[in-house]
């Protein structure tokens, strides 16, 4: 299997390609067809990557820490209150 920037990469081309417009409809739709494939696979690898980021995150520095169950828990700490939100 190809590498994630390869397979991106790839991906540019094809919709460059089809944006283009002097594709034969029937390579489009061939093109398209591998787009959709390509996009399917690097999706499933950010969110396989996504996953091992958040367990990381969560992980406790020491046996004794309790892990953290949300991946900003500062804007927990922030009363109820969005970003943005005033007083």
């Amino acid at each position: 299997m190809k590498s994630f920037e390869e397979r991106l990469e790839r991906l540019e081309q094809i919709s460059a390609g089809i944006r283009d417009g002097e594709i034969p409809l029937e390579e489009a739709a061939d093109l398209f067809e591998e787009g959709v494939k390509l996009s399917r696979s690097l999706d499933r690898d950010l969110q396989r990557i996504e996953r091992r980021v958040q367990q990381l995150v969560n992980e406790p520095a020491t046996p004794d820490e309790k892990p953290v169950l949300e991946l900003f828990p500062e804007l927990g700490e922030m009363g109820g209150q969005t970003p943005g939100d005033s007083e």
